[in-house]
């Protein structure tokens, strides 16, 4: 089985380039860079007043980084309607490491105890690679992608990346643009991070990278109510949406 080592995926998503896998079971990986990229303007999110209504009534428990590694196999996992994933052992090794690592973040999505939704990605700079989402249960793949956009408005990141368009992620607010805006769009978003990234990852497998660079802050969310200890409401990530779209 092909391994990834750290350093060259965090250097390939800083030029426009990911790995995928053939099947779930594949030995190894190629690489990937679309003529045609899907991004999720963060101010242009589509929130429905149906999915407003599930979000702002917390129909859901959402949570951040607490189930990465559940995530990521929930995703890679077949179902009825993906009989198969792109998500090999490799990649799955690698975004775990780069989890523990501060790059790869999950929001998961909770039925009381039981995990029904969610999506993971990696952080770069103030660009978000959206790898995969999953829903077990109704909306909650769109209910996690919610509290994702908000999260990354309240960090100050600017480029939210879904690789491929779909129809699902269209009426969401996703678009399709050439590969030379999406690279105009990347370099500014990663500027002033990459060798940081790149540098710390070099270094040790758990340093994150410096507060100092032009990084999102994917945790700032969780600070804007500094007196409780639990995450903002459904009712204030509807709001946050609502304002910023």
């Amino acid at each position: 089985m092909t391994s990834l080592d750290p350093k060259l995926v965090l250097g390939a998503y800083a030029v426009g380039v990911f790995p995928m896998a053939d099947h779930r079971t594949a030995d190894s990986v190629y690489w990937v860079e679309p003529k045609r990229r899907a991004i999720l303007p963060l101010d242009g999110f589509h929130l429905s007043h149906s999915l407003k209504k599930t979000v702002a009534g917390d129909r859901y428990r959402v949570t951040a980084d607490t189930a990465f590694a559940d995530i990521i196999a929930l995703c890679a996992d077949s179902a009825v309607d993906r009989p198969d994933t792109w998500i090999n052992p490799a990649i799955e090794a690698v975004f775990t490491e780069l989890h523990h690592r501060g790059y790869a973040h999950s929001i998961e999505c909770w039925d009381d105890d039981q995990l029904v939704g969610g999506l993971y990605g990696l952080a770069l700079g103030r660009a978000f690679f959206g790898e995969s989402m999953v829903s077990r249960a109704r909306d909650a793949s769109k209910v996690a992608l919610a509290w994702l956009v908000a999260r990354l408005r309240v960090g100050g990141f600017t480029l939210l990346d879904c690789q491929f368009q779909t129809d699902h992620l269209a009426s969401l607010g996703a678009t399709e643009i050439s590969r030379r805006d999406y690279l105009g769009l990347l370099s500014a978003a990663v500027d002033g991070a990459v060798a940081g990234a790149l540098g710390a990852a070099a270094a040790s497998a758990g340093v994150a990278p410096s507060s100092e660079l032009a990084v999102g802050d994917f945790f700032a969310l969780d600070r804007l109510a500094p007196e409780t200890a639990s995450p903002p409401s459904g009712k204030r990530i509807a709001q946050l949406l609502v304002q910023t779209s």
